[in-house]
């Protein structure tokens, strides 16, 4: 019993560092856990986009999926490496416990384009095991962190000499440089910076105006909408030469959304409208593009007078006010309607949906009621797509051959299954009035079995508004009329220079810079596609 008191310090101590060891290792153990999810996630992330890269989109789900799985990996990627410090932190504090360190996925190198910095860390003066002083340089070990250099803003002043002659005593001088709009002081790239954070990343220009007066240059919001203004007149004749090549295509997605427009004490419901050419799915070699309007309702006239001079294939919806474009007697020529297999297929999908009706299971909401129609019909569409991804790229006559031999058969089949269910649905029955819109533009459908330039879906016009969809939530409204066509002439020049891999804010500031002194007639060398071109030949000859 005496040594009881002398031993109590002792066994304090070790029980602390029993508990530090185990605080250490259930650290290292969570540190796992996290590290394992992160990558499973990484995993299915991967997997699903290898899937959508070959195959294409199988489903309604697949980019709400791919939203879902990066959503996913980024917090379980944050959590993870909040435990890994968490448990080298625990580990530090015992020596019995051995930190957990993460396997992380290989990073890439750095992009060979980019300026490299040199920071030479100084090496020894003298050798750290004997002191010696004779010291010979064998190589070098280089770690590369990669930095951005913030925003930087100047003045550039042009300075034009004045020279008197001494014969005649005139006055010479250079000539004023070109400025985008008329007494401009802003540059091609600041101009280029504001046009696409407007109109490409969606950030009014009150919002622009608060960061840079933040970053020590205060401009008015006044002064940044009469350059937009300007910038807008600047580029006009450019947006009429992609109106031309786009609206001469052989045939043309179409779509529209809406877009609210700032009213006298309210907003309206205004549309956006979108035509798109695309011939990379039947092999065209014609670069593609599109081309926005603005209108203040969804009245037939409008899309009738943007394609009053257009001949040739329509892909789009079923909304009425299109039905004059498909008169046999138009003076430009007849326009031929193909159908939107994914827009028939969505009503379908919708009854057919066993993935959301396990997820209102899991919310404790009442699920919906699977309809096995509709999950035939899905199944069956779904066959006509598998068909569609072996064929993309492809000549329209190959693309043909492929469909009369496959899918004919398919949609025949399709065309006598929906007819035997309909007849035995009510009229108000969902799947009825699903077939019903199929059933009665049958015609529209089934078009591409006969035309290897159609495409099965209107996904290309789709793709071209999800900008806009995006960017409501911010700009919240448009200010006018004029303001919305503003921003579709702007849509038109930026969705265009993304659809042909250009960087729209570098395109725009090297247009910005030139379209004041180029030639009228060779407008056409500015166009996203050419200038990327011309910049990969002069890259090259460098």
């Amino acid at each position: 019993m005496g040594d009881g008191p002398e031993k109590l310090p002792e066994d304090i101590g070790a029980l602390q560092a029993a508990l530090l060891a185990t605080r250490a290792e259930l650290a290292s153990v969570r540190a796992q856990q996290s590290d394992d999810q992160a990558l499973i996630a990484h995993l299915k992330l991967q997997i699903e986009k290898l899937n959508r890269d070959r195959y294409g989109p199988r489903s309604e789900r697949t980019a709400r999926l791919l939203d879902q799985l990066e959503l996913t990996l980024e917090e379980l990627e944050a959590s993870a490496t909040e435990d890994e410090l968490a448990a080298e932190m625990a580990a530090a504090k015992t020596t019995k416990v051995a930190s957990f360190t993460r396997k992380r996925p290989s990073r890439q190198p750095f992009p060979d384009h980019l300026p490299r910095e040199r920071v030479l860390v100084p090496g020894p003066v003298t050798c750290a095991c004997c002191g010696g002083k004779r010291l010979s340089k064998l190589g070098e070990d280089i770690t590369e962190t990669l930095e951005v250099i913030p925003k930087s803003w100047k003045v550039i002043q042009h300075v034009r000499e004045k020279f008197s002659c001494r014969d005649c005593e005139k006055i010479s001088q250079a000539p004023a440089p070109f400025h985008v709009i008329a007494r401009g002081w802003a540059g091609p790239s600041l101009l280029a910076m504001v046009l696409f954070e407007k109109f490409g990343q969606h950030q009014p220009l009150n919002r622009q105006a608060e960061r840079y007066a933040r970053e020590g240059v205060p401009i008015s919001l006044s002064t940044l909408a009469d350059q937009v203004g300007g910038c807008t007149v600047a580029l006009t004749p450019l947006f009429r030469r992609l109106e031309a090549h786009v609206l001469s295509a052989e045939r043309l997605h179409g779509d529209d959304t809406t877009v609210p427009v700032l009213a006298k004490g309210k907003t309206d419901t205004g549309r956006i409208w979108v035509y798109v050419r695309d011939d990379k799915p039947f092999g065209g070699q014609a670069p593609p593009g599109a081309v926005f309007y603005y209108s203040r309702d969804r009245a037939g006239e409008h899309p009738q007078a943007h394609l009053a001079g257009y001949s040739g294939i329509f892909q789009a919806d079923a909304y009425g006010g299109y039905g004059k474009l498909y008169d046999p007697g138009r003076n430009a020529g007849p326009i031929l309607e193909a159908a939107c297999w994914v827009h028939a297929r969505r009503p379908f999908f919708v009854m057919a949906d066993l993935a959301e009706n396990a997820r209102r299971k899991v919310q404790g909401k009442t699920p919906a009621v699977i309809s096995p129609l509709a999950l035939e019909a899905v199944r069956r569409i779904d066959a006509l797509s598998e068909i569609e991804r072996g064929i993309n790229g492809e000549t329209p006559e190959r693309r043909r051959a492929v469909r009369q031999e496959l899918s004919a058969p398919l949609i025949a089949d399709l065309k006598v299954w929906m007819r035997e269910q309909r007849a035995k649905l009510s009229r108000r029955n969902d799947v009825a009035k699903a077939m019903d819109y199929m059933l009665k533009r049958w015609d529209a459908f089934t078009r591409f079995l006969d035309d290897g330039r159609i495409c099965l879906s209107n996904n290309a016009a789709e793709r071209a508004l999800r900008g806009i969809a995006l960017g409501r939530k911010s700009w919240l409204f448009c200010g006018s009329d004029r303001g919305g066509d503003r921003a579709a002439m702007m849509y038109s020049l930026i969705v265009t220079a993304k659809m042909n891999d250009v960087d729209p804010q570098a395109w725009l500031a090297d247009v910005l810079a030139r379209i004041a002194a180029h030639p009228v007639q060779r407008l056409d060398e500015l166009l996203p596609w050419n200038w990327r071109d011309q910049n990969n030949q002069a890259n090259q000859a460098a």
